[in-house]
């Protein structure tokens, strides 16, 4: 069986003249997680429903789960877990019941030892009876999961899973997902979170339906060819108005009390932190954050892109 688990080329879909997902390459390989990055759309949950088979693709071909994802859209979706952005499940019926409803639809045996089990492992035990309705974000987040991954599929697709959920609750969903990515699951998901791509094995970024860039986050880091700053001390809220308007600055962005700039050009962000003179200003050179990096290959590739 072929390590890849996700194996297409030249995927396209429009809808009308608008073209949104435009000559797609993605390879996923058995038990990565891959986070999928992009700004709202740029084609991101156009191509993970054309992965599972609820969108047919206009061109290109290719495999999900060893299947062709043009003819054998149907039996793909049975080894699928799909975790859409918006909660999709019964409100009104209680956490056990929505799983128990679940596993009806694929023929489950045991399915009551199945569902349980489950709430077990999702930590979902204690709310069994309570309605899906009642439960904070996390908490649905955690039903949507058991949901998706009851049927044991060997592809997990989750579209912006995390989206309006507390930080606490974000940390125990990605332990969840990296506890069962050790179990042998793929997962694909989409996300707008710079620390959840810094947890996927590799990440790729989608502009206007086509890949800007992938690899893990070092690898887009180092390819991104950025050099930063970083200083602390005196004004760094006034000192980055004037770094923005000098040359060699791509970027000049405050977190906290530290001050960072980035640039590609080394001896002109050097330039600017002398003209600037802030005395106050402790400088030292620093690692690229993965949110420069995308942000700089980004703007790289729109510029390629313009007539």
């Amino acid at each position: 069986m072929s390590d890849l688990v996700i194996d297409v080329r030249g995927l396209g879909k429009r809808f009308g003249s608008r073209v949104v997902v435009d000559g797609l390459d993605l390879t996923v390989r058995r038990g990565e997680i891959c986070g999928f990055l992009g700004a709202n759309g740029s084609g991101k949950t156009t191509t993970i429903r054309m992965l599972c088979g609820l969108l047919r693709a206009d061109q290109g071909s290719g495999t999900c789960l060893g299947r062709d994802v043009i003819r054998d859209s149907g039996l793909i979706r049975r080894d699928v877990g799909y975790m859409t952005q918006k909660f999709s499940f019964y409100e009104d019926l209680t956490v056990f019941e929505n799983l128990d409803f679940v596993a009806r639809i694929y023929e489950m045996p045991n399915r009551i030892k199945a569902v349980d089990a489950m709430l077990e492992r999702i930590g979902l035990r204690d709310r069994r009876d309570q309605l899906a309705g009642e439960l904070s974000g996390g908490w649905k987040q955690r039903l949507a999961l058991a949901a998706c991954v009851l049927h044991t599929p060997k592809l997990l697709l989750l579209d912006e899973p995390t989206a309006g959920v507390d930080v606490k609750a974000r940390r125990e969903f990605w332990d969840l997902i990296h506890d069962m990515a050790v179990d042998g699951l793929t997962v694909l998901v989409s996300t707008h979170y710079m620390d959840e791509a810094e947890r996927c094995s590799r990440i790729v970024y989608l502009a206007q339906g086509r890949i800007v860039v992938q690899g893990t986050s070092d690898e887009v880091v180092d390819a991104s060819g950025l050099v930063t700053f970083e200083a602390t001390g005196g004004d760094p809220d006034r000192a980055a108005r004037r770094l923005r308007q000098m040359a060699g600055v791509e970027a000049a962005a405050v977190f906290g009390h530290a001050l960072h700039i980035a640039g590609t050009d080394r001896s002109a962000l050097q330039a600017a932190i002398i003209q600037i003179a802030d005395p106050e200003l402790v400088w030292l050179e620093v690692r690229p954050r993965l949110e420069d990096a995308i942000i700089h290959m980004l703007a790289v590739a729109e510029l390629a892109a313009a007539p």
